[in-house]
């Protein structure tokens, strides 16, 4: 089975440098699975790499969607995919670096998640279907199809109902019908780098300030001054949606910087919650965490 190595965890913990510096001592290439490095224009919100940081190797799945554009773990899964298995075929080892799990468990693991392709056409004519005839109608229809995955959601809970109903229609298959047990597609090496809570805080606050120091809100602005709407997918990121609310309200304190830090410390717990489970994971303390390690580790498994 062909050898795949992961680099994952929580925002802020030196993923993107440690994937670079690992890839090019391997002569291979990184393949991002971050939910929000797939879109253009979103660049100092997102902490996406410079050219600089990418050390010259080459970065799969950045700047693949337009930011209007709805972009979910299915598209992810079928443009990143054959991008993983030709390097696979090549001979060398992808390192797959990023915090969206969802989007790393679909590439490793044959596994759903509703793995079909977003379909724009059905979904609009679901959205059409919800403001006309309501929530409850919409939620039935799910239940005609899909009962077991009907039971598991809340007619309120629409974004997951249409995606249910737009799995069903694109594929043919009943979202409930897939697999839930993680049968890896490769064998694969994943490290993740932890850092005691105060310290990773810190460095969560530091990173936010140095966005704002290199022109976040103005990042926003443009955004929206090019037509991008404010309830477009890519602007409910962390760090756009507060800046868009406060530019709304027209009150760009403190207060702004202070909540953009504390959401992204919550969604920090998440990541490292998500990744908890995944099989395999070694934690490693944030002091050993450098590539000739994480390679020597590697090594000594085969």
């Amino acid at each position: 089975m062909d050898k795949v190595l992961v680099i994952c965890g929580a925002t802020a913990t030196g993923k993107t440098a440690l994937a670079a510096e690992c890839a090019k001592k391997l002569g291979s290439v990184v393949i991002s699975a971050d939910s929000q490095l797939v879109y253009k224009g979103l660049n100092i919100g997102t902490a996406k790499p410079t050219k600089e940081e990418m050390r010259g190797v080459t970065h799969y799945m950045i700047d693949v969607a337009e930011p209007r554009d709805n972009y979910n773990v299915g598209d992810y899964c079928a443009a990143a995919s054959p991008i993983l298995k030709s390097i696979c075929e090549s001979g060398k080892t992808p390192v797959i670096c990023g915090g969206t799990g969802f989007y790393i468990n679909s590439l490793l693991f044959d596994f759903g998640y509703g793995n079909a392709a977003a379909d724009k056409a059905v979904r609009e004519k679901y959205e059409a279907f919800l403001k006309e005839r309501g929530k409850s109608a919409l939620f039935e229809k799910l239940r005609e199809v899909d009962a077991e995955t009907a039971e598991k959601l809340h007619e309120n809970d629409v974004k997951r109902v249409i995606r249910a109903l737009e799995i069903y229609e694109v594929s043919g298959k009943k979202k409930s019908e897939q697999r839930d047990e993680l049968i890896p597609n490769y064998d694969y090496f994943a490290i993740a780098v932890n850092y005691p809570r105060c310290e990773l805080y810190d460095r969560i606050n530091r990173r936010v300030d140095e966005m704002f120091d290199n022109g976040l809100v103005e990042e926003v602005k443009w955004l929206l001054e090019s037509g991008v709407d404010e309830n477009c997918q890519s602007m409910q990121a962390i760090g756009y949606k507060e800046v868009v609310k406060c530019l709304k309200n027209g009150d760009l304190q403190s207060t702004m910087r202070e909540i953009i830090r504390q959401n992204t410390r919550h969604y920090a717990k998440r990541q490292i919650t998500f990744f908890k489970k995944m099989p395999n994971l070694i934690w490693l303390k944030h002091e050993d965490a450098s590539a000739d390690k994480i390679l020597e580790l590697m090594n000594e498994e085969r």
